[in-house]
């Protein structure tokens, strides 16, 4: 069965960074694509950055130029660096991985940005 297991999150000042990891173990991991995804409170889950086994990246346009996400595919890890962090960047942060047949949820970690 595989698991994704985060972490990283925490409470950063507005204008601080953070980087956010995720690592997935057990099971069959040849994930298409891993990404990030990140639940406000009393908001939907939204997409924040995916990125292909090819290297091909997307990311919510709120976070453009603020988040990079890089993954290794051999180590089946995927991180999220956020920078110049907003209040409206907190949140609970999901790790996301999807194979043809299956998606995988991490547990989540939580994101606080303090003004």
């Amino acid at each position: 069965q595989v698991q994704l297991v985060e972490s990283g999150g925490g409470l950063v000042q507005a204008g601080g960074s953070l980087r956010l990891s995720c690592a997935a173990s057990g099971g069959n991991s040849n994930f298409n694509t891993m990404a990030w995804y990140r639940q406000a409170p009393g908001k939907e889950r939204e997409l924040v950055a995916a990125i292909t086994r090819g290297g091909s990246i997307s990311s919510a346009d709120s976070v453009k130029g603020r988040f990079t996400i890089s993954r290794d595919t051999a180590k089946n890890t995927v991180s999220l660096q956020m920078n110049s962090l907003k209040p409206e960047d907190t949140a609970v942060y999901y790790c996301n991985a999807r194979t043809i047949l299956r998606t995988y949820w991490g547990q989540g970690t939580q994101v606080t940005v303090s003004t």
